[in-house]
């Protein structure tokens, strides 16, 4: 059922992230964007001829996955648990490999229908296949940001005809809902010509950047001393390792003018001192993915140092090819499950404020503050219905903690999944 024209939804409890939660709320939508959130009893009298109850439920914006690998999705399980980081992405690129377009469409396809199930409506996705665009974009009603990988070790294709040829497939995308920017994969997967190229690309376009930085010790031990199997492993495939053995990769994006307010760091799971500050006086913002970061068994994740440092953090699902079996079960993508297991690895921080990694603080990191991840005046109407009897005051508490029930799933004003009356 469409929403598009002007609606009222009330529900017993409304989260709107931007302020505090609200009993006996009521949010009036028209032309897919909210026109106001307040308490019912305070805007009944201007509300729409149409009014919908949503009874015992909470209401609070879709989610923002602020790094995924759709393209993954149906590799869940097909690679064996590696003994080491390095193992792993020899894995994935010989499993890549084997797959064609039609592997790669329906695992798209299907990691899109687990987001929106698990209440997630926006994301930041890279794009290792392009050609997957636009067609699966019009498949899903997710509001996706699709990061087109770059990636750039034996210089078979020179950076800046690299970098041409993802501009010119974004130029060829309608305009729409999605969009499309850059992202190169990782400092040991590039190049400093590559980088800089896409920097300077990006920034002339407005695009945010992203890019795997300091994921695994063997990577911090590249950049930092110049040694250790990924160093030596690439070095065999021909790789320019001038750049490694004098900086850590945050100093090493510090060095190369990559870090400002539109760079999103995914993992940072290795700091060298100075590197949260760096982070931080550039406005760069940090993804961290808690179950990826689980399976690989890396070290803590310095959530306290970046904090601290007044870094904005946010997290993301990561892929389905870097998360171990459930029992038998094959894992599936679900944002509130990565916010579950973050509270468990992490203290110190409020139910409402676990909840802005999800919403607000994903929304910033993407350019998208104001426009997603929070029920406010103009915002898109992008929100989910849980079913719950929870008091007001445990409201937040309890969808953090637990594992909700998604009962209805609202993107531009449309319900995606129509809630059960």
């Amino acid at each position: 059922m469409a929403e598009s024209k002007s609606v009222a939804l009330r529900a017993r409890v409304i989260l709107p992230v931007s302020q505090p939660a609200i009993e006996d709320g009521v949010v009036f939508i028209s032309g897919g964007r909210i026109a106001a959130v307040g308490r019912w009893q305070d805007l009944r009298h201007n509300a729409p001829a149409r009014v919908r109850d949503l009874g015992e439920s909470i209401l609070l914006p879709g989610l923002v996955n602020a790094h995924c690998h759709l393209d993954y999705t149906d590799m869940a399980g097909a690679i064996p648990p590696p003994k080491s980081f390095l193992d792993w992405i020899q894995g994935i690129v010989a499993l890549k490999s084997s797959w064609g377009y039609a592997d790669f469409a329906q695992s798209w396809l299907n990691g899109a229908k687990q987001l929106l199930h698990s209440g997630c409506t926006t994301v930041a996705d890279i794009e290792s296949v392009p050609e997957l665009l636009p067609e699966v974009w019009a498949a899903t009603p997710l509001r996706v940001l699709s990061f087109l990988e770059l990636i750039s070790v034996r210089r078979r294709t020179r950076p800046a005809t690299l970098v041409r040829q993802a501009v010119n497939k974004i130029r060829e995308l309608p305009l729409g809902r999605s969009s499309a920017a850059l992202s190169p994969h990782a400092l040991y997967s590039t190049n400093t010509e590559l980088l800089k190229l896409a920097h300077r690309t990006s920034r002339r376009a407005r695009w945010p950047l992203t890019m795997h930085v300091a994921e695994s010790g063997m990577e911090f031990e590249m950049f930092c001393n110049g040694r250790g199997a990924m160093f030596d492993w690439l070095r065999k495939n021909v790789r320019d390792m001038s750049d490694c053995g004098t900086r850590s990769p945050v100093q090493q994006l510090a060095f190369l003018k990559l870090l400002n307010s539109r760079f999103l760091a995914v993992h940072v799971n290795h700091l060298a001192p100075g590197d949260a500050a760096l982070l931080a006086r550039a406005s760069s913002h940090v993804v961290h993915c808690p179950r990826s970061h689980a399976y690989f068994r890396h070290a803590p994740f310095p959530f306290a140092e970046l904090h601290d440092a007044g870094v904005n953090l946010c997290l993301g699902t990561d892929s389905l090819a870097s998360l171990g079996k459930e029992g038998r079960r094959k894992p599936e993508l679900d944002l509130f499950a990565e916010l579950r297991a973050f509270t468990l690895a992490q203290t110190g921080l409020s139910p409402e404020e676990f909840l802005d990694l999800v919403t607000r603080n994903a929304a910033t990191a993407l350019g998208l503050r104001g426009e997603v991840g929070e029920l406010t005046r103009r915002a898109h109407a992008d929100l989910i219905v849980l079913r719950s009897d929870a008091p007001l005051a445990l409201a937040t508490e309890t969808i953090v903690h637990s594992a909700p029930e998604i009962s209805g799933v609202m993107i531009g004003g449309e319900w995606a999944i129509e809630p059960k009356s």
